[in-house]
């Protein structure tokens, strides 16, 4: 065994997405601009889903809180690392580090049960049109919202206090941007196979079990499609489908990408730089894939900036 802290070390190094000096600058340039494009971008679907009656459906009643969750799953990584960069310091303390990775597991299972359950708005939108009103009403919708929120604190919190009874190294350096899960396991002192076990499978079990979801619903919305006569009536019926397909793809093959990432390459900057695909790029993302896709969002943030002007 290595040198421990049985005290528990009192702060962590994050050692970002490169060593090299020459490159701080252009990543500080990088992350400032895409959080901000996050912010915006979410914010204005926000607004634009509140200010406009026609958008209070369960659709988008589900599309402005994954808004929200991409704004705070943003948030609670990057105005961290831009600090870091800025004051040329790569520390985070023992209790900053366990609040950003709980509050980033919170907030990561909510994109991931959220876009199960916009998944299963559509399948029932387009599977079952006439029935529509009557099952996704307002109190089945809260309800689905709350259960998402439920399971993801529970998840986060079991995960969290797992780690909380690890032991570190005296020196705990950490290859990525924030302290995530994974890197976290890998840096410890501890040798529980349970530990081991409930860190590295709970995460891939709620991560599949939203997926089937997904793709069990859009194998019914494919069927139903199928079944329809008119060439113009399928195309719409696959239009409304198509933006949260984009962000489905968009953000479950980013979020495999890491988790090969991290099985294959350990303690390595290459984890980081995947993560920021799912971490940043999505969230990022989502407004535009909606914006530019969403006739109905376009209207919205038209008559938005119509009211402003």
């Amino acid at each position: 065994m290595e040198s421990r802290n049985n005290t528990r070390t009192s702060e962590f190094l994050l050692l970002g997405l490169s060593d090299d000096p020459d490159q701080q600058l252009l990543i500080f340039a990088l992350f400032l601009f895409m959080y901000l494009a996050t912010v915006l971008g979410n914010l204005l679907i926000i607004l634009a889903i509140i200010s406009d009656n026609h958008l209070h459906t369960p659709m988008y009643f589900f599309l402005s809180h994954l808004s929200f969750v991409d704004v705070c799953f943003t948030s609670t990584t990057v105005p961290k690392m831009l600090v870091n960069i800025h004051t040329q310091s790569q520390v985070i303390t023992y209790v900053g580090c366990i609040i950003q990775m709980y509050i980033f597991l919170v907030f990561a299972e909510l994109d991931n049960f959220l876009l199960a359950v916009m998944a299963y708005d559509r399948y029932v939108a387009i599977c079952y049109p006439l029935h529509y009103a009557a099952i996704m009403n307002s109190r089945l919708c809260v309800l689905l919202f709350l259960v998402s929120w439920i399971m993801s604190v529970l998840h986060a919190l079991l995960q969290s206090l797992i780690v909380l009874q690890l032991s570190f190294c005296t020196v705990v350096k950490i290859p990525h941007f924030f302290c995530e899960l994974n890197q976290l396991a890998q840096l410890t002192c501890s040798d529980n196979f349970l530990s081991d076990l409930v860190i590295h499978l709970a995460p891939v079990l709620l991560a599949a079990a939203s997926l089937s979801g997904i793709l069990y619903s859009y194998s019914k919305i494919l069927s139903t499609i199928c079944e329809i006569s008119s060439a113009q009536g399928k195309c719409k019926a696959f239009s409304t489908c198509a933006s949260h397909l984009s962000i489905v793809s968009l953000f479950y093959s980013t979020g495999l990408g890491v988790y090969l990432s991290s099985t294959v390459t350990q303690n390595s900057h290459s984890t980081a730089r995947a993560s920021v695909m799912y971490s940043v790029v999505t969230p990022m993302m989502n407004p535009f894939i909606y914006s530019l896709r969403n006739k109905d969002v376009k209207r919205a943030l038209e008559r938005l900036f119509r009211g402003k002007v």
